[in-house]
């Protein structure tokens, strides 16, 4: 009897440690994403679904540009990640649909195995293994979640994909509901049928009818927010919704204006559905995404702009203005173009969805604290402001540099060494000019005759009905330190263009995990290369690299329809540093001290002195010549 006692109140005590959830996971695909304010306007709704909790609440927003039910949970970097993250008493919320349609209501595996039985290997290539079937793969990628989630103590709550904004005069139309039953397609008895149709009442191709199909049968809450946005667009109207909602590249990915409104409709949701009611904060009158600014690490003489998402609802007086204050060396701007230390937003009818931009020198090492200061008559939100300022430790410059003129050979200087070019589903097409009108950027000194890398598609033909990268499609390019070196990375440059149409587009990451996990987004082309026309990217990660680990940097390119023999034209791609010896690293004290000349071998160790063999004089930080001994 004491023993029960015992393990009765061990179980009371677990239950009260975990009653208030510390962190709501969201996983699913671009619709609820977080994307980097210097690269784009797009917001994905988990982006912004932070500011509407209260008390010790996060939300870890893990969801995936790309990902269906069944990418998410196939491919290694996502849900295994995730729940590595997942703790008794969390909450994981789950929607996926926009990229389970991608072959049309087929199961992408089953559709690619039929086109390979028939002898098609062209169209086996082209086909998204991502769909899955409303009624079928679907609703099973979905059971696993929702056990898995369990299993480790946390609770599933499934969320109807937002719509597409397919209007149908004053309506979102069937498919726009992600309700495929208009037309579909159907592998039935060994054989493919297209453009197929069922009625109105069924609801066998309707992704987020049969979610909720599996939320009655396991016992799981259903946040419908496919029915929430249907209402909110038709509430806009075509042309408003387009123009405030999303993003100005098609019908799907929203701004901040419309993450912002999608997130706060989620959080509703949940409150109506009793999920964390004491944690919601729906009617605050003002508050600031990110509550904490954190511009993390950059190098001195860096400056770093980020966004700050500022919103009221319920707002007294419903016309007025917000008045954004920052503390020393903040620089603010509401338009993105003038900034000053100051920023006011207008708004009226008591709501106001806005943001200003925030930007900062790194001009001293050290760390970063200042402060911004968002006021609406008496309601005052002060925001804390935290970076760290480095510099690089005495070394070597090291680089990796791919010309991809006429082959994909690197050269390298300093203690690196090149993994090389890979694919996965591309394959070179051939090396010559993108056009005889291709333009390059001010100060490259190259003209439409230099050559570049042309890469298409396996199969050459790009599918239709693709808006975002695809995960297992990719260029990559991946250098490492030598042994007993460490590498500083302060630079991933290279041109990208699209050949052969407008269409091509492409998002580019680097990390370093073997995995791709953690993947960090240095540009993104969703909507914005022309054909013919070479765009630098240039990123300045603060990334330090150890001799066991592989930097790769991958393009993920598509194309925004059904086309034949279009290319990505890549060139001059380099990652480049300061290399050091494995016990050195970032030095991020401040000195104004001359430092003295040192030597370094070529593999970046520090040496007493001339030593035989190469040496590499370097002086304040820069390597000044070499000397050679024999």
């Amino acid at each position: 009897m004491k023993l029960k006692f015992i393990a009765a109140a061990a179980l009371a005590v677990c239950a009260s440690l975990y009653a208030e959830a510390r962190k709501i996971h969201t996983i699913g695909d671009s619709t609820m994403a977080t994307y980097d304010e210097n690269t784009t306007v797009t917001r994905g709704w988990g982006q912004m679904f932070q500011q509407f909790f209260k008390g010790d609440i996060t939300v870890n927003n893990r969801a995936k540009n790309g990902a269906s039910s069944k990418s998410f949970y196939e491919e290694s970097p996502y849900w295994q990640s995730v729940k590595k993250q997942i703790e008794p008493g969390d909450y994981v919320l789950i929607q996926f649909a926009h990229n389970d349609e991608k072959s049309n209501g087929c199961d992408g595996d089953e559709l690619k195995a039929y086109y390979k039985s028939i002898g098609d290997e062209t169209k086996a290539n082209a086909t998204d293994y991502r769909g899955t079937t409303a009624s079928g793969t679907y609703k099973e990628y979905l059971r696993k979640y929702i056990e898995e989630t369990r299993a480790l103590g946390a609770t599933p709550v499934l969320v109807g994909a937002i719509c597409r904004k397919y209007f149908d005069g004053n309506t979102i139309r069937r498919n726009g509901r992600h309700d495929l039953g208009d037309k579909f397609d159907l592998i039935k008895d060994g054989k493919l049928t297209t453009g197929n149709k069922v009625s109105a009442d069924d609801h066998t191709y309707d992704y987020p009818y049969q979610m909720k199909l599996v939320a009655d049968e396991m016992g799981v809450q259903y946040l419908d927010l496919t029915t929430a946005t249907k209402e909110l667009y038709e509430s806009y109207g075509d042309a408003k919704a387009n123009e405030l909602l999303f993003d100005g590249n098609g019908s799907t990915h929203t701004s901040a204006m419309g993450a912002t409104l999608i997130a706060r409709l989620a959080a509703q949701l949940m409150q109506k559905a009793g999920i964390l009611t004491e944690n919601i904060n729906l009617t605050s009158d003002l508050s600031v995404n990110p509550s904490t600014l954190d511009f993390g690490q950059a190098y001195k003489g860096q400056t770093i702009t980020k966004d700050l998402q500022i919103n009221g609802f319920d707002l007294t007086p419903e016309e007025g203005t917000v008045s954004v204050t920052a503390s020393n060396g903040l620089l603010l701007s509401a338009d993105g173009e003038n900034y000053t230390s100051t920023a006011t937003l207008s708004y009226k009818g008591g709501n106001l969805i806005g943001s200003v931009k925030v930007k900062y020198e790194f001009s001293a090492a050290g760390d970063v604290n200042e402060t911004i200061t968002v006021t609406s008559g008496d309601k005052t939100v002060t925001v804390p402001v935290t970076g760290k300022c480095i510099e690089l430790a005495d070394g070597v410059p090291t680089s990796a540099y791919w010309r991809l003129e006429k082959d994909d050979e690197c050269a390298t200087e300093g203690p690196v060494s090149s993994l090389g070019e890979t694919y996965s589903e591309m394959k070179l097409q051939k090396y010559s000019s993108p056009n005889a009108n291709t333009t390059w950027p001010e100060g490259t000194g190259f003209d439409a005759t230099r050559k570049t890398q042309r890469n298409i598609i396996e199969g050459e033909s790009w599918p239709a009905g693709e808006i975002d990268e695809v995960s297992t499609r990719y260029i990559e390019f991946a250098a490492k330190p030598a042994k007993g070196t460490k590498l500083n990375v302060n630079e991933i440059s290279m041109y990208v263009c699209g050949c052969g149409g407008n269409g091509m587009r492409c998002k580019i990451y680097y990390s370093k995990e073997d995995n791709f996990a953690n993947a960090v987004n240095i540009a993104d082309f969703s909507g914005a290369m022309k054909a013919n026309d070479m765009m630098e990217v240039k990123a300045t990660p603060v990334l330090e690299l150890n001799e066991n680990e592989t930097l790769r940097v991958r393009i993920y390119p598509w194309y925004n329809g059904a086309a034949t023999g279009k290319t990505i034209c890549v060139s001059d791609v380099k990652i480049a540093g300061v290399a050091v010896d494995s016990t050195s690293g970032i030095n991020t004290t401040d000195s104004t001290e001359q430092k003295a000349a040192k030597v370094y071998n070529v593999n970046g160790m520090r040496q007493s002195g001339l030593q035989k063999g190469l040496n590499i004089i370097v002086e304040n930080g820069k390597a000044v010549k070499k000397v050679a001994v024999k």
